[in-house]
């Protein structure tokens, strides 16, 4: 039996607002997903540990601070001494490209600017997953 795809939705750091966090965790429900937002002020640590005991396939970090040069890969390196790195860690907020280049070679996903369509991130997760589980998305996603 499968089960949704299920992800993971953090805002790390001091960035106070989480509107678009919740827009972000509201549309993957929609699209059947099961989302586990772990609310403000997480600490990278909080994140890895609710990932790995959460079993998620996905993490989502929004970032608005402009800390994400730190954070994005201490997240990353956190999942993979857990022997997660199976996870896919994608993201958003205020990112210069050069930034999101420089994150992709660091082995961070794709990352969505302000004003990105859910849809985009919706499209990708799906994709992402059916790329790593040729049996095909699960039920409800």
């Amino acid at each position: 039996m499968s089960r949704p795809i299920r992800v993971l939705v953090a805002k790390p750091g001091l960035d106070g607002h989480d509107r678009g966090a919740k827009v972000v965790a509201a549309a993957l429900r929609d699209a059947g997903m099961e989302v586990i937002y772990t609310g403000l002020h997480q600490t990278p640590e909080m994140i890895a540990t609710a990932a790995v005991q959460e079993d998620v396939d996905v993490v989502g970090l929004s970032i608005l601070s402009g800390a994400h040069m730190t954070l994005f890969p201490r997240v990353l390196d956190l999942l993979k001494s857990e022997g997660r790195d199976d996870v896919l860690l994608t993201g958003g907020g205020i990112i210069p490209q050069e930034d999101m280049d420089a994150l992709a070679a660091m082995g961070v996903g794709r990352l969505f600017g302000p004003g990105a369509p859910t849809g985009e991130l919706v499209t990708y997760i799906k994709e992402w997953f059916a790329g790593r589980h040729p049996q095909g998305l699960p039920s409800g996603a």
